[in-house]
């Protein structure tokens, strides 16, 4: 990691085309802006790790709903076996 120090209203270059400038310092918040092509994707840090959270939920949600759903149908066909096999009486 590249650790920088800068001044209100200074910045810094990325690849030649992203530009990164301090606009202003607020007690413990710092407002930058970004100026870059509209092919890059610009996301903060906690919004990417809240997705990753919540797609990691919904895969394990997923992979309950399957679980669930097989566990369902084993019993059927146990059922099923059990129906079709006579019973024996003494």
């Amino acid at each position: 990691m590249l650790i920088l120090t800068r001044k209100i209203d200074q910045g810094i270059i990325i690849a030649g085309n992203i530009h990164v400038r301090v606009l202003g310092v607020e007690r413990d918040r710092v407002k930058i802006g970004i100026s870059a092509p509209r092919e890059v994707t610009v996301l903060r840090d906690e919004l990417v790790e809240r997705d990753q959270r919540n797609n990691a939920k919904k895969e394990g949600a997923n992979t309950n709903s399957a679980d669930a759903a097989s566990t369902a149908k084993k019993q059927e066909e146990t059922a099923a076996k059990q129906e079709e096999t006579p019973a024996t009486g003494s």
